[in-house]
This record gives structure tokens, C-alpha cells and sequence, in this order.
């Protein structure tokens, strides 16, 4: 690996969930690419290892499936922050709930997310 690669591995493991999340949300955007789709790839190809493993799930859809309307903008604001999608995007996606706000998204990721939902008031569930 060269040392730029290297380099960017370094950085990318100093970057917190949300930051890792707004990074693969600017690299979609940027290079009109779906992250979720190639994701999979790698995953099947490592789980394809020794039989014996148990495979446990990796990634998963978070779906927000209920906003009280006094809780709507605090929710609106993570929903901005987890999708990286404009105001008025964000509020469509917020308004139509129950749905499902990101799919593919890694365990620890999604569990952030789910966390950060309910603590102002929304309902979660992981896929």
C-alpha cells in the first residue's frame, strides 16, 4: 500500500460515526456512486470464510417509525445530520414516517443513529 493510502486509512480511523457517515454521503454525491451497493461485495466474500462462523448481520436499514409532532424538529435536525440530506428533503422524510431513513448502514453506525432519534423523542427500528 503506498503511503498516501496509508495515510488516508490513518485519518479515516480518527473520524467519529456522524463524520464517517457526512464522508460517505460527500463521496456518493461527489462521484454519483451508491456506498450500499458495493458494500455487499466484500461482506458476502468475507462471510463465504470457514463454515463454522456464525454470520451475524452487518448491516441494516434504519426506519423511523414514529415522530411525535412536539419532537419533529429536534428529530428533523439528526435525520439532516445521519442522511446528510437538505432541510426541505429531510422534512419530507421525517413528515412521512413511518419510513425508512438509511439503508445498508454498518451495526455501530446504525445503532448511533437509532440512539440519537430516540433520545429526543422519536421511534427507531433496526432492519
Amino acid at each position: 500500500m503506498s503511503e498516501k493510502i496509508t495515510q488516508i486509512v490513518e485519518d479515516l480511523k480518527t473520524l467519529t460515526l456522524l463524520e464517517a457517515s457526512e464522508l460517505v454521503s460527500a463521496i456518493e454525491e461527489t462521484f454519483g456512486v451508491d456506498a450500499s451497493a458495493s458494500a455487499g461485495g466484500p461482506v458476502m466474500m468475507a462471510a463465504a470464510g470457514p463454515a463454522e462462523e456464525i454470520e451475524e448481520k452487518s448491516e441494516f436499514d434504519i426506519s423511523l417509525d414514529e415522530v411525535p409532532a412536539d419532537k419533529k424538529i429536534a428529530i428533523l435536525k439528526i435525520v439532516r445530520g445521519i442522511t446528510g440530506l437538505g432541510l426541505k428533503e429531510a422534512k419530507e422524510l421525517v413528515e412521512s414516517a413511518p419510513q425508512v431513513i438509511q439503508e445498508a448502514v454498518a451495526k455501530d453506525a446504525a445503532e448511533e443513529a437509532k440512539k440519537q432519534i430516540e433520545e429526543v423523542g422519536g421511534k427507531v427500528s433496526l432492519k
